[in-house]
């Protein structure tokens, strides 16, 4: 992986800032073609691009296909600060590229170090398209960041902050809902990704729900990313495995109730765990409840009514999203109408679009990403004041 230093930092928002006196005077239609040809071009290499990310990030096939849905629909349909820089997570970073051609400002973009290798072709790709200068990718470790974000001549980040800082989601499930309906999307979304997702669910439950999904949880598949039928691939680095080893072990010290016991796989040749652990009704304050784990562990709780549920989903620091699930609309919509979240979703969960502001309250964020909110937090306004004649 090339390893960014000061020196080309200052070159890349050198080129940055002489390609925005042009780029930024580009009409719109103009800009917007040239976002459209990036898409075709990124379908164009889709395959191979699809297969590198398995083969970095570790998720399975299928969600990389989806990924790559995500990210064509999202630069299509956004077919004017001036230089920003992006730094990426290691997740789920494909769609960030699609703000800067909309506005006219140019970008430099960081990858997260465990999955550089992508980005740097997405942005091989596009600076074939765009002009010189207007979008740039630097990869680095940990202090490439500080040198992107304390730049002089970088105009977003001293300015406004736009920040995406992770979730620890709740799922309100009522007692009328479908179980058999449900449990498969539910197990889905809290084990999306090896569990290495800002949005994934910890949910409230009623005591037939809980039985139900474990009985799933145990028939789920954990292997390579290329496997038919494996909806759940390693975790993605050593530091991060390390992690989930040391919160399986603690978790292995406490009392609590393990409905489905988890598993590392020592002697496979990834990061590998199964099946998931899903730990019934711990306390409210312990750890597994109020740490965002990414990783495979599932908490899940009992609720008694709908004052106790609302009150526990909205006592977190976290605000990013949060469901409710219930045959009964009226309902749940009223008890979604009290959660304090930047996205609150009814009978599902995750559910993002380009239109649509994304962020988080509370401590899970600063700023709008997506959606008008979002294309004006990359933007600047100017009052431009005119006499009719001089006085």
């Amino acid at each position: 992986m090339p390893v960014a230093t000061q020196t080309d930092v200052d070159l890349a928002v050198k080129h940055a800032r002489k390609a925005f006196k042009t780029w930024s005077k580009v009409p719109f239609s103009e800009r917007a073609k040239l976002l459209l040809d990036f898409a075709d071009a990124i379908e164009a290499h889709r395959e191979p691009l699809e297969r590198l990310l398995v083969l970095e990030q570790g998720k399975p096939v299928g969600l990389a296909k989806t990924e790559f849905d995500m990210a064509l629909q999202w630069r299509r349909a956004f077919s004017t600060m001036e230089v920003m820089d992006e730094i990426l997570d290691g997740n789920e970073e494909r769609t960030v590229t699609q703000i800067f051609a909309p506005l006219g400002n140019t970008i430099i973009i960081k990858p997260s170090p465990f999955t550089s290798y992508c980005d740097l072709k997405l942005g091989e790709i596009g600076m074939g398209i765009f002009p010189p200068g207007v979008l740039q990718v630097l990869s680095g470790g940990d202090d490439l960041g500080p040198m992107l974000t304390e730049h002089p001549d970088i105009d977003k980040p001293p300015k406004r902050v736009t920040l995406e800082v992770g979730g620890n989601d709740a799922a309100i499930i009522c007692e009328d809902v479908d179980i058999a309906a449900i449990v498969p999307e539910i197990s889905t979304l809290a084990f999306l990704n090896s569990g290495q997702n800002c949005m994934l669910i910890k949910p409230l439950y009623h005591v037939e729900f809980a039985a139900a999904l474990v009985a799933f949880s145990k028939g789920i598949k954990t292997g390579d990313g290329f496997a038919p039928d494996v909806p759940v691939g390693p975790v993605q680095n050593a530091m991060q495995y390390g992690k989930v080893k040391g919160l399986y072990s603690e978790i292995e010290k406490c009392s609590w109730t393990q409905a489905l016991k988890g598993e590392v796989l020592s002697n496979s040749k990834g990061f590998f765990i199964t099946p998931i652990p899903i730990i019934d009704n711990p306390p409210d304050d312990s750890w597994i409840v109020v740490q965002e784990p990414l990783g495979l562990i599932l908490p899940m709780l009992k609720w008694s009514d709908e004052e106790d549920a609302l009150r526990r989903a909205n006592d977190t620091k976290a605000g990013l999203g949060v469901s409710v699930w219930s045959k009964d609309l009226d309902r749940a919509e009223r008890m979604a109408r009290c959660l304090s979240a930047g996205s609150v979703w009814i009978n599902s969960h995750f559910d993002v679009a380009p239109t649509v502001p994304f962020g988080g309250h509370k401590w899970s964020g600063i700023g709008r990403e997506w959606g008008m909110t979002g294309l004006q937090s990359y933007s600047n306004s100017t009052s431009l004041w005119k006499w009719k004649k001089a006085m």
